[in-house]
């Protein structure tokens, strides 16, 4: 089975580095919006727009029109096309929104093809520019397809497709854990361990509202608010950060400790129209927990079961299989009137799941 893995690294880019990655990230944010303003007007004037027709249509007056084009990468320029036609699939497919224009500081990104990539330890040779220092060396072991250098708040980073040469090493436990997501926790396994939510939004939500107030007060265009609106970025950097690093963490764990995997099939868009509960259930990140688990599981041979979005696993008592018919959410403690079983909600349902399991074969 031939496996791919994107390895995310930040750059140590100098000043003329700096100003080249910018201008790439221009020159392929342009192309797009011209690429997609074409493919707009073409659809609305009766015709079938194709991607390759539009990227003919460019190159024929990309010499003329556009010379500075040539300062950078190929790929800058070029890429875009593919792209749009990608994101125009997934749009027929209605798996995906209907592309949009892309803005600058918020879409800075330009992709590279491996034929002008070479890596060495802790350096990246990019085209027409030379070497840059990376933060670490790859750390997968297999060939390089492509790169993508993007920029988030005020640091740039390349992300390296990599197809492996060997497959991960698989996990050799033959155990099953059910796992329970929570907002108090972000997860209860079925052997009674937890795992704490580190709610990164509402620890930084009082500073990130304090620097919001700030910037409004700024100069619109003075550099003072230009200073701030980067500050303000990172700062939200910093919270996907951690709440990645919690998540990955915890999908790692699983995936090495447990051959087969229970979880539920959670409605997140639906439990994000609570009002009183959308920031904090938005702050755990469960739709980022699946994914990751998923691709996981899959590299490491996991049995990862999805129960039914409506498994009454908190409803159900562990130990008599007998039925709630209501539960509410303040309730904490499960109490069977049944058999007079009393357990923790969450590790209730978790036992649950695991037990799911084992039905399942």
């Amino acid at each position: 089975m031939e496996i791919k893995l994107s390895h995310k690294i930040c750059l140590d880019p100098n000043y003329k580095q700096e100003q080249y990655f910018k201008q790439a990230c221009g020159i392929a944010r342009f192309t797009w919006n011209w690429a997609l303003e074409e493919w707009n007007r073409q659809y609305k004037s009766g015709f079938k727009p194709k991607a390759f027709e539009l990227k003919k249509s460019f190159n024929a007056i990309k010499k003329i029109e556009f010379p500075w084009m040539y300062d950078v990468t190929k790929y800058a320029s070029q890429q875009p096309f593919i792209h749009l036609q990608t994101a125009f699939n997934r749009f027929f497919q209605a798996s995906s929104r209907y592309p949009q224009f892309k803005k600058k500081g918020h879409h800075d990104s330009f992709y590279i093809g491996n034929d002008h990539i070479k890596l060495d330890g802790k350096r990246i040779k990019l085209p027409k520019l030379g070497w840059v220092k990376m933060r670490e060396a790859l750390r997968f072991s297999g060939k390089v397809i492509s790169a993508t250098v993007s920029r988030v708040a005020n640091k740039w980073f390349v992300s390296l497709n990599v197809k492996l040469y060997q497959a991960p090493n698989s996990c050799d436990s033959q155990a099953g854990v059910g796992v329970d997501l929570g907002i108090k926790t972000l997860a209860t396994l079925s052997n009674e361990e937890t795992f704490e939510a580190p709610k990164p939004l509402k620890c930084f939500l009082k500073k990130l509202k304090r620097m919001q107030r700030s910037l409004s007060r700024r100069v619109k265009c003075s550099h003072n608010r230009h200073k701030l609106r980067f500050k303000i970025a990172s700062l939200h950097a910093k919270i996907t950060n951690v709440r990645q690093d919690s998540l990955h963490k915890l999908t790692s764990y699983l995936t090495d400790q447990f051959g087969g995997i229970v979880i539920e099939d959670l409605n997140v868009k639906g439990m994000l129209s609570n009002r009183k509960l959308s920031r904090a259930i938005a702050d755990l990140g469960f739709y980022e927990f699946r994914r990751q688990l998923e691709y996981k599981s899959q590299l490491k041979g996991n049995y990862l079961l999805i129960a039914d979005r409506w498994f009454p696993s908190s409803k159900t008592c562990s130990n008599c299989g007998q039925k709630k018919e209501k539960l509410k959410l303040s309730e904490r403690i499960y109490y069977c009137s049944a058999c007079g079983h009393e357990q923790d909600r969450d590790l209730n349902a978790a036992i649950n799941l695991k037990n799911l399991l084992y039905q399942s074969g």
